[in-house]
Formats: C-alpha cells, structure tokens, sequence
C-alpha cells in the first residue's frame, strides 16, 4: 500500500462524506417544508417554509454537482432566514429564535465544511469558509449552553418592594400553633410565621425522616398523590389517595396509628387533606354542650371524606372510628343525589373543612349527561353525622319537584372551600352544570350559579351573595381553587376584607367578603359569538378583571407558535391556521377550534400562597391549549370514546350528551413530538405585590429533566417552564416552597427575586403542596412534601419526605 503524505485522498473522502450528508439532509429538510409550506399558504399563513423549502432543495442540487455558486446561495439562505425571523419575533426572545434558526444553522454548518475540506479550492476560499464554519459552531454550541438557563423572565424591581397594610398576623414568636386546615388556617393564604429556615441557610437543608404511606402503586384508578398533612400538635395526619388515613409523629417520622377504610373507585381518584375537629376547643358551642360529652374517646376527631363517597369520623389519638358518628363511624354520602354508579360519577374532591361543630366539603361529579348526580353541597355535625344543611341550587330555584332527592346535574363544588369566622360565611368556586360543553338548554340554577364564587350562611346554608367569572360556561372554566381571605385596598384606598379568587383563565378576581362587589375593577368586554355549536346561546360578554394582573393569558397568532425545530413548529402552525380560533373565550363549534387556556388553566386547584407581612402574592399557573370539536353521533362513529380523567382522553372523544351532540373530541395542541405548540414558558411562579396589583417577578417553572418529546426523558435540567399542579408555600424568613413541577424537586424560592435558592431531588415528583411546622417537642422546623409522583407522570411512589436543618 503507497501512503498518501499529502493527505489529499483523505481529506477529498471526508469532503465527499460531508457533501453526502448535506444532500440528503438538505434534500429531505427542503421537501417537508416545501410539502408543508404549501398547505400553510393555503391556510393564509406564512411563505416562508414554501420558500426556504425549494432553496434548500436547489441547494442540494448545486452543492451535489459542485456548483460554485452553492456556497454563496447557502449564506444568503441563513441570512435571509436570520432576517425573517428578527422580523417574526421582534425581539431577541431565545425560546422564539431557538426553532427558527436551529436547523437552518446546522444546515449552514455542512455547507461551510464543504468548501473547507475541498483541497483543490482556492486557499481563501478555504481560510473565510473554516472561519465561518468556525464561527456558526461556536454560536451554536452558546446555543445548546443558553438552554440551561432561564429566559424569558419578568422583574419589576419598584413592585417587589411591598408596603405593609397594617393587618395583623401571626408572629414567629407564637409560631408553634398547628397547621389545623389544608391551608394552614381558614384564611386560605397559606402563610406560615416561622424564620428558622431562612434565604441564607436554606442550602442546609437534609432529609429529616421519610415515611412510606403504603399507597397502592399498580393497577387500574391508582390516582394522584395531591396530599398535604396537617399537623396537630406533635402529630402530622396524612392521606392516601384512596384514603388511608395515618397519624405520624412529627419529629421521627413514625406511623402512630394507620387506618385503611378500603376505599375504591376508578374516577378522580385523590385526597388533598383531612379535617380535625377538637371537642375541648370549640368555641361554636356553649359550656354546657362541651360538658355533656363525657366519653374519652373521640374527643380530637379526624373527619376524612373517601373517594367511594363516605364521611368518616376517626379518634385522633387512636384512629379508631368513632361509634356515636353516623352509623359506627360513618356516613353514606349517595343518598338521594341520584345515580353514582358506584362512585365513578360523584365523590368528594376536597378537604372536610370544619366550621366550629360543622363540616363542609366539595364533590366531583362526572361532567357528561344531563343526568348525572347532584352537585349539592351539603354540611354535617361533626359531633354525631347529621346533616345540618344542604345547598341544593336546584331547590333554590324551584327546579327540584323529586322528594327525598337533590337536583340532578346543577353546579358542583370541587375546589376548596373557605371558612370566614368573623362573618360566619363559607365561601365556595363552583363549577358548571354538567355537561360542560354545550349548554343550549342549561337551566336557571346552572346559568345563575354555575362558575361563581358564592357566600353561603355557615349555620344556615343560606345563599349570601353571587358573582359569576363565566356566563354560560361551555370551556370548562369552573373555578378550581379555594377562595382565599386577605384584606386589600378597593378602588377608593379603603382597607376592605377581600376574598381572592384565581381561575382556569389567568384572570384574578378580588371581592369583597361582605357584598360580593369586586374590589379589583371588573369590565364586561365582549366576547366571539360565532360560529358557534346548533343551539348554543353563548353570552356576548365576559367579566375581565382588568386591575388585577393576568398571568399567562395572551392571544396565540401563528408566530408565538412553537417547536423544538423547524418541522414541528412548521406542524404547529399548520394545527393553528387550521383551527378556529379568536382569542379567550372562542365558541363551541363542530369544526376542529382551539381553547386557550384549556381546561386545565391557566391556575388549577393548587391556589395561591399570600406573605401576610408584606402582601405579596404568590401563584403557579399551566400554558396548554387543547384542540376541541363537538361530534353529532353520526360524526362521531368509528372513534374512540374515552370516560377517562385529563389528559388520558386527549386524543378521543369525549361523551358529552346534550342537545344533537353525543360528545367532543379533545386533542392536546401539541407538535408530533408531543411539544406544546404555544412558545414556552408553559408553566411559571408570578409574585404579585397586592398593594400595587403589579407582577413584581415571574420566572419559568420546572425544567424538562424527567419529561421530553414523545414522553421520553431527556434528564436535562433545562429551565423551559412546565405546567405546574399543586401550590406553593411562603414563609415569613422570605422563602417560598414549590414542589408543583414536572421535574423531580422541591425548590425553595426567594421571595424578593424569585430565584431558587435551594433545591433537592425527590424519589419522585409531587404533585402536592409543601407543609412547614415548627415542632413543640423539639422546637424544629420541618419542610414536609408528599413525594407520589408529578401531575401525570408514570413513576409514582408513597414517600413523604421531612427536612429541616441539622
């Protein structure tokens, strides 16, 4: 064999290889987007794919036959395409840029080495296309870098700086009173007064115990783990999905007792929290009532609600049922509230809120016919089982002529309620009347009551006042998250008790708690109307709250679509220009419209968290939108149909029977890469100072380590923002706790920057909101997070996980 010393053969082999590659890639980039560019025009979208699509087919051609003009084409083509995206995005938004000029750079790459490495080229020619070359792969590998840090962010430094309002709040100093509620107390902020864990030593946080549930992991209605204890004393009492009930010691970890009610059914399976009810502290009843029970036991008494639809009372020191509650402990939740089908059509949904010697719940209900059950609520002695009230809206509005039976199909509360003592009011968000979406012919009690926050007597069940945040709601907007009690300034400067609402659309809406009237100024604006579903009777306004900032609401055009390349995003366009779509609030129609946001939120049932010594405000939120269509049974033939919770039904149809419909089809707005086709970020944490109503930050939320394309992980701790469940948690020491995220962490969050300070890995990821205490025995303060797995993610697990300071 005769060696080659000038190296002439091997570098024309790695010419000829390179030249290959561009080929191909070149030939196959071009004829998709090509192929993919014509339908786009004829959509009346952009020609720019149709364009850059036939150069770089011509510019495989060229560079295939040597052509000496394929490398000066090449550099015009990424010019030109570096121009037309300035022009798209108009502004340097990285996220944006990233799908637009990926591909067309690697492209551009190629084409540079071919002149390169062709040693018969003249020597300059050599020399400014290996700079060149040179120079594109250095800004592309600061591309891939740029990735793992957050863009996209929003501070506004005047507003992150808070006045305080005077209002009194707990002091550190008495910091050892339990987290009795979901929320730690009745207000809903889910403040805790504590500073031992502070910015500044947070990063020495460890895991302190873990204890492990025993939840179920395998098998069909498994459910999520979305469980916050509370925590009585030295004792946290936490919940399983399907409701075992476990009393454990607050400093070790350790069970005390466990109680399994055996509880199963295959909808929505959940349990957020329990209630807890002291005989020896209830100040709603006289002396004299206190005095008359003498028994030891049930004294403390855990009231747990289970997904098969029982109410359960259960002695707190020893987790047996108490024998004088219900009958031998429990109440059946079914009677007369029509046919649960074993539950799969009703259960609660939502924390036993205790109110004095009463409780009060939300409850789920299958949202499909007209005749599904009741969405009543209903109060219960806590003392003995007995139904106290029931708010049937139905009845209310002379709709219920059934004895011993509560409407069927009105209204439902899921979502927390939330107890005001002062005005003895319990406040709850409801949902719509089923089905969800159409409602040609909804009722009175539906369209009155339906999506609204609503004041209810606390004794009495009497409805108090009534503000809708949806006329006739058929996107599925009902309000997710407790109503929560914090005093803020009305549009006169006055101090007033507010109730603040968050919703499925990024609106946030501030009452007050004595009238129902917005504190926050509300407009009715109008609203699309059509075209619209056979008929629909679509209301052609909608509240805005217009001083309250709105998180995540923006209207979608086919340049905020998005990919992780230039194909996906191509196909992302291609879904929008294809579907009907207007902004907020877009009809119901049988072609295929886009909901944004879609029925997950914007917010969910995680809520908010609110620093009662600065009123800072502190919320999560999802950017998803959802491609919808209403079927006729005749289009509906030969689909799918799925009964099965969000987003399993994502690509079926979902049964909807109501007027000429039998359902809808419901397909998640996503690339073939299964990536949300909106620009990131699809999920974030927003501080909003209460005083100003201004966003003083908003960061990305999660990273997609332990999710990616077509589901699988890229264990890449890239900071994109994720669709977040669950809620957070501030702390007076300025830190705020978030475990919410698609990624496999709990994060601790500054509250003045919004950057994470600290963070540590969880088993798997929560879906749950964080609980902080401070222990009276030991006089440590705890970060406790009920680790089950990420909203939808296939890893579960039963850890709950404990930190503290060593």
């Amino acid at each position: 064999m005769v060696s080659d010393p000038s190296g002439a053969g091997k570098s024309s082999a790695l010419n000829t290889t390179i030249r290959v590659i561009f080929f191909i890639l070149a030939l196959v980039s071009g004829a998709i987007m090509a192929y993919g560019g014509v339908k786009l025009i004829s959509l009346g979208g952009s020609w720019y794919y149709l364009l850059a699509g036939v150069a770089y087919i011509i510019l495989a051609i060229l560079f295939l036959r040597k052509n000496a003009r394929a490398a000066t084409l090449s550099t015009a083509v990424f010019v030109l395409t570096v121009i037309w995206s300035l022009y798209e995005v108009k502004a340097l938004i990285y996220w944006d840029l990233l799908p637009r000029l990926v591909v067309p750079a690697l492209l551009f790459l190629l084409s540079l080495l071919i002149p390169a490495t062709q040693k018969n080229a003249a020597p300059a020619c050599r020399r400014w296309a290996g700079l060149g070359a040179g120079g594109v792969f250095v800004a592309l590998i600061a591309t891939l870098i740029a990735a793992f840090f957050p863009h996209g962010e929003i501070h506004n430094a005047p507003a992150a700086t808070s006045t305080d309002l005077n209002v009194p709040t707990e002091e550190a100093s008495n910091a050892d009173q339990d987290w009795r509620f979901i929320s730690r107390s009745a207000s809903g902020t889910r403040y805790v007064p504590l500073n031992q864990i502070t910015p500044e030593n947070v990063n020495q946080l460890k895991v302190a115990w873990t204890y492990h549930t025993g939840r179920r992991l395998t098998g069909p209605a498994i459910g999520v783990d979305e469980n916050t204890p509370i925590q009585i004393g030295a004792v946290l009492y936490t919940c399983t999905p399907e409701n075992k009930i476990a009393a454990v010691n607050a400093d070790t970890g350790k069970a005390i007792w466990e109680f399994d009610p055996h509880a199963r059914t295959l909808e929505h399976v959940t349990c957020r929290s329990v209630g807890y009810y002291d005989y020896d502290q209830d100040d709603s009843l006289s002396a004299e009532q206190k005095a008359a029970y003498t028994a030891a036991i049930c004294r403390q008494r855990i009231i747990v609600t289970t997904v098969d639809a029982r109410l359960l009372a259960l002695d707190a020191h020893s987790g047996q049922l108490c024998e004088n509650f219900g009958q031998n402990g429990i109440v059946n939740l079914q009677n007369g509230i029509g046919d649960t089908a074993n539950s799969r059509r009703y259960h609660p949904s939502s924390v036993p809120v205790i109110m004095g010697h009463l409780t009060v719940f939300g409850t789920w209900i299958r949202d499909v016919t007209l005749d599904e059950p009741s969405g009543v609520l209903r109060a219960y002695d806590v003392r003995d089982g007995s139904l106290a009230w029931a708010w049937d809206v139905g009845a209310i509005e002379g709709l219920n002529h059934t004895p011993g039976q509560y409407t069927l199909s009105t209204p439902n509360v899921w979502a927390i309620p939330t107890f005001d003592k002062q005005l003895n009011q319990v406040y709850v968000a409801t949902g719509n009347g089923p089905p969800d979406y159409w409602g040609g012919d909804r009722n009175a009690a539906k369209e009155k009551y339906g999506s609204s926050v609503i004041a209810i007597d606390a004794s009495t069940g009497k409805t108090n006042w009534v503000y809708q945040t949806v006329h006739h709601d058929i996107w599925d907007y009902d309000l997710p998250s407790q109503p929560v009690m914090y005093p803020m300034k009305n549009e006169q400067g006055e101090v007033v008790p507010a109730l603040i609402q968050t919703s499925k659309m990024g609106e946030i809406f501030v009452l007050d708690r004595r009238t129902g009237k917005p504190v926050s100024k509300v407009e009715e604006r109008p609203v699309p109307t059509s075209p619209a579903g056979k008929d629909e009777r679509l209301s052609p306004t909608q509240p805005f709250s217009v001083d309250m900032p709105t998180i995540g609401l923006e209207k979608l055009n086919e340049q905020k679509m998005w990919g992780m390349t230039t194909f996906d995003q191509l196909y992302c366009r291609i879904l929008f220009k294809s579907a009907l779509y207007s902004g907020i609030y877009q009809p119901n129609s049988e072609k295929t419209y886009l909901e944004y946001p879609a029925t997950m939120g914007g917010m969910n049932w995680g809520g908010v968290t609110i620093n009662e010594k600065t009123g800072m405000l502190f919320v999560n939120d999802i950017r998803l939108g959802m491609l919808m269509a209403l079927k006729t049974k005749e289009q509906a033939k030969g689909q799918e149909a799925s009964l099965n919770e969000v987003p399993q039904w994502a690509g079926t149809i979902r049964p909807q029977i109501a007027g000429p419909y039998v359902g809808v089809r419901m397909d998640n707005f996503a690339s073939f890469l299964q990536v949300p086709c909106q620009h990131p970020p699809f999920g974030t944490m927003t501080a909003i100072n209460l005083n100003t109503k201004q966003i003083a930050w908003q960061v990305p939320a999660g990273t997609v380590e332990d999710t990616g394309p077509l589901g699988v992980k890229t264990h890449l701790p890239i900071p994109v923002g994720m669709p977040t469940l669950g809620g957070p948690t501030a702390t007076q020491s300025g830190l705020l706790f978030f475990a919410g995220t698609q990624d496999n962490y709990l994060r601790a969050i500054d509250q003045n920057t919004g950057k994470t300070v600290w963070k540590a890995r969880l088993p798997q990821g929560a879906t749950a909101t964080p609980l902080i205490y401070r222990s009276p025995a030991t006089g440590k303060e705890y970060v406790v997070i009920s680790a089950g797995g990420a909203a939808h993610s296939p890893d579960v697990g039963d850890s709950l996980i404990a930190y503290a300071l060593p």
